[in-house]
């Protein structure tokens, strides 16, 4: 259970004690309490907020050290109050919790093979991860050994998961009284698969009775900087068939879900608000120290903050600007750079969009 201090929205505005005073100011104000006309709620508890961020890989020891210091303790030191005083954090666990096993990917500069020791799990713990998918292109980066080393790692620190095909097909977290259900899906032959929507449509039928707030995180679309605006249709990247990701998005909206989240282009997109219920089509990378690009859009690391009420109605949001420092993690931006390409890509790619993004990342509903 975690401690909400005075609201769910109101945040330090300095770290907690140990941090070396690097850290700006929080700008952004906090939000509104007020709920809007014709949906008052009877006590606090009828709002939730939820915290979301996209990958995490806290560093490798694959196919040499690149690990953070101080065994990542650092990392999520600019983010942490904000998931840690969500009702709910969740995210996209990008790579395998392992100290050992053996990879089929060749070492060399562009291998892209992720293995973080076990001992950095807490940190996931001490930023208040509820949550994280596995429904991703390297969650079976060390094989079968890799998969169940990353599940007994989360199993002990309470920390649920899913997304990996014939293992857990969903899971719920309840916290103050609300169940929260969550299911992952990707593109990858070994996990959920965001195309094969009678399977998508099954765990949604299975979860939605026996919860309260759906989720439904997402690993798809093209990768890269060029890859920042969301298409029409499927995307193909590598050969594969990354997804029709509006439909898929919508579909999941229409049998149950109340908020579904994206990660796996490595940058940023849009966000939408589709019959009521929250949509982020990517959060980009969120805490990827090392072994990625993070030039540009690439570094970009939001954590965004949604308040819906108990029944999944969306009513506001904020996105938090965060860029990435190599072997830092998530640092604030106080230009709000990440928000405003966020605004921008909405602008374009949402046609007859409900809500308003501020350049301080707002999300509002329009009148």
């Amino acid at each position: 259970m975690k401690l909400l201090l005075f609201s769910p929205f109101i945040f330090l505005a300095t770290l907690c004690s140990g941090n070396t005073g690097n850290q700006a100011t929080d700008v952004n104000p906090p939000l509104d309490q007020t709920v809007p006309a014709g949906q008052e709620t009877s006590n606090q508890q009828d709002t939730l907020t939820i915290a979301m961020t996209g990958d995490i890989m806290m560093g490798t020891t694959f196919p040499s050290n690149q690990l953070p210091p101080n065994e990542g303790r650092d990392i999520f030191s600019h983010t942490r109050d904000i998931t840690l005083n969500a009702n709910l954090a969740v995210g996209n666990l990008e790579g395998t919790l392992c100290d050992g096993g053996q990879t089929k990917k060749k070492p060399g500069p562009h291998c892209y093979a992720f293995r973080t020791p076990t001992s950095f799990g807490p940190r996931l713990t001490e930023a208040g991860y509820d949550f994280l998918s596995m429904a991703n292109n390297h969650a079976n980066d060390f094989g079968q050994f890799g998969i169940e080393s990353t599940e007994r790692t989360l199993d002990a620190l309470g920390i649920k998961y899913s997304g990996i095909s014939g293992r857990t097909r969903s899971a719920i977290v309840e916290r103050d009284g609300v169940k929260y259900g969550l299911c992952a899906f990707g593109h990858n032959s070994y996990t959920l698969k965001h195309n094969d929507l009678t399977t998508v449509k099954a765990i949604l039928d299975d979860l939605r009775p026996r919860c309260d707030i759906l989720i439904v995180s997402f690993h798809g679309g093209a990768e890269g900087r060029t890859h920042t605006h969301l298409p029409k249709g499927h995307e193909f990247f590598l050969g594969e068939d990354r997804g029709d990701l509006r439909t898929f998005t919508h579909f999941c909206i229409d049998n149950g879900a109340d908020v579904v989240y994206g990660h796996g282009p490595h940058v940023v997109r849009c966000m939408e608000v589709y019959k009521g219920r929250f949509i982020a089509y990517s959060l980009g990378n969120f805490c990827t120290p090392y072994g990625m690009n993070l030039t540009g859009v690439t570094g970009y690391a939001p954590v965004v903050e949604i308040k819906i009420l108990d029944d999944g109605t969306f009513l506001e949001g904020q996105i938090h600007s965060f860029i990435q420092q190599k072997g830092k993690g998530p640092r604030r931006d106080d230009t709000h750079s990440v928000a405003k390409e966020i605004r921008s890509l909405t602008a374009a790619d949402i046609s007859g969009s409900v809500i308003n993004i501020s350049e301080t990342g707002r999300i509002t509903l329009k009148p």
